[in-house]
């Protein structure tokens, strides 16, 4: 592996498909320890969204620990991929766009590294959405008449004048980071890592005291009236909660490329994403239950939440807090991978600045205000829907490595347009059939739940298989490309 590695960059940069950005990184800079994954797991999972996931499922009708055991069993299956696929980044030191070249082919690769950035330019809309709400909530309760501006959006876009003012504005300060690099990023993260932990309590202690203590608000009962009502729901859950992390089970490289060993990857992911999803979820889950308790009905927005309080100052902090964080989250998790991805389209021409600037736009034509307007929305047409296309290229990418390949890579050749993985012209026709086969048994599902089919179109069974998508989208392609 080490001669593989040694020289790769002298032999390969003139190539079109080298750029540093995109290199890989040599032995004496893989500095990542087991607790450096661990922390960035638990500064990933620690953000609203997290919160927003565990609050959605009460407000779909479970009770505390169905969802907080829904949440942990979804996360406990996206840790395979996401160690299975972290092994090449550690080995050899490769981002994903470069691993997904061995399997997909040197230009094949694009595809599956914009399924990805797509996703990625949907998940900056949403958290640049939350945080531009959190600044509207706060302005509004010193300048109340910024919620009565004259509306100048067409009714059909769903957006008031004022929380979209917000936005844009919170959009143009993420912009203007990307600007001066990610490395501006880091004073924001260690802000962050002291203060939403901080937040999150004393919303925590702020729920156990306003709705009784824990008992009456554990207590809240299911709304799941037979066990097949319960099933029908516990599924598709499921699948979402695999679907909130399916983006980074695929490019752990562009993370796991630093690793020391393969120990250190390993370990850090174990300790680092199941506890601390379920950790904070559980705080979201028991907010929301009181809720329900202090107010009458389910809030499962912490943002609208916090929005509620009487006092000024205590408003204002608290959405500071969530506006920082949101922005730390937005950049690390959100604009570093997609950055990666669009420059894989062109190493020579487009680099993290401009990548991050693609990024941007796109996560504004989302349109993310919808995305995350109810939890029906959020969990199966969200979550599910992309985990319907990244499944199969997650199955796809292990399939070849571990069965076809043995986990063994030509570094080289990975950079190379003529070498091994060119496969023909730059794509392998294998893998391009078995994503297109991976995402066909998921299409009807998704295209009557969005509406633009009717239900009746297909037998119940298919269009029921979009509940389980990431699953059979990950197994079908994995059957595909063994058979």
């Amino acid at each position: 592996m080490k001669e593989s590695i040694i020289g790769t960059a002298e032999v390969v940069s003139s190539s079109s498909l080298y750029s540093e950005d995109l290199a890989p990184v040599p032995e004496s800079k893989r500095t990542w320890g087991t607790w450096n994954y661990a922390a960035l797991w638990i500064s990933m999972s620690l953000c609203i969204p997290t919160y927003m996931l565990a609050s959605s499922l009460i407000d779909g009708g479970m009770n505390w620990w169905q969802a907080i055991l829904t949440i942990f069993l979804g996360n406990t299956v996206v840790l395979v991929p996401m160690i299975l696929n972290g092994h090449a980044g550690a080995k050899y030191g490769i981002p994903f766009p470069v691993f997904a070249r061995a399997s997909f082919g040197v230009k094949g690769a694009n595809i599956p590294a914009m399924l990805r950035a797509i996703v990625a330019c949907g998940w900056f809309g949403i958290q640049t959405w939350i945080g531009g709400f959190a600044v509207f909530l706060m302005l509004k309760t010193w300048i109340p008449s910024l919620e009565n501006l004259p509306q100048i959006f067409p009714e059909s876009f769903g957006l008031q004048t004022g929380p979209a003012i917000c936005f844009f504005l919170f959009w143009l300060i993420n912009m203007y980071v990307v600007y001066l690099g990610v490395d501006s990023i880091k004073k924001l993260l260690v802000i962050k890592a002291y203060f939403l932990p901080l937040a999150a309590l004393a919303l925590l202690f702020w729920a156990i005291s306003a709705g009784n203590g824990l008992g009456p608000i554990l207590s809240q009962p299911s709304k799941f009236q037979t066990s097949s009502e319960f099933w029908n729901y516990f599924f598709p859950a499921l699948t979402g909660m695999v679907g909130f992390w399916a983006t980074l089970s695929l490019n752990i490289p562009d993370f796991t490329r630093y690793a020391k060993s393969q120990k250190a990857q390993v370990m850090g992911q174990i300790i680092g994403l199941p506890p601390s999803m379920t950790m904070f979820s559980f705080i979201g889950v028991v907010v929301t239950s009181a809720t329900v308790i202090i107010y009458g009905n389910t809030i499962w927005d912490p943002v609208v939440l916090a929005g509620k309080f009487e006092n000024k100052i205590l408003v204002s902090v608290a959405m500071i807090c969530i506006a920082i964080s949101t922005l730390a989250t937005n950049i690390a998790a959100n604009i570093v991978s997609p950055a990666n991805d669009f420059a894989h389209l062109s190493p020579s021409k487009i680099d993290f600045r401009k990548g991050g600037y693609i990024t941007g736009v796109i996560g504004i034509l989302i349109f993310p205000w919808k995305l995350i307007a109810d939890p029906s929305g959020y969990i199966f047409t969200w979550l599910i829907a992309y985990s319907s296309l990244l499944g199969p290229v997650g199955g796809i990418m292990i399939a070849d490595y571990y069965f076809i390949r043995k986990k063994n890579l030509n570094v080289k050749d990975l950079y190379e347009e003529k070498g091994q993985y060119s496969f023909n012209k730059g794509y392998n026709r294998i893998a391009m059939t078995a994503l297109l086969v991976g995402i066909i048994p998921n299409a009807p599902g998704f295209l009557s739940t969005v509406g633009l089919i009717s239900k009746d179109l297909f037998p119940h069974w298919i269009d029921n298989l979009y509940h389980y998508a990431w699953f059979v989208g990950f197994g079908v392609s994995i059957a595909f490309i063994m058979f």
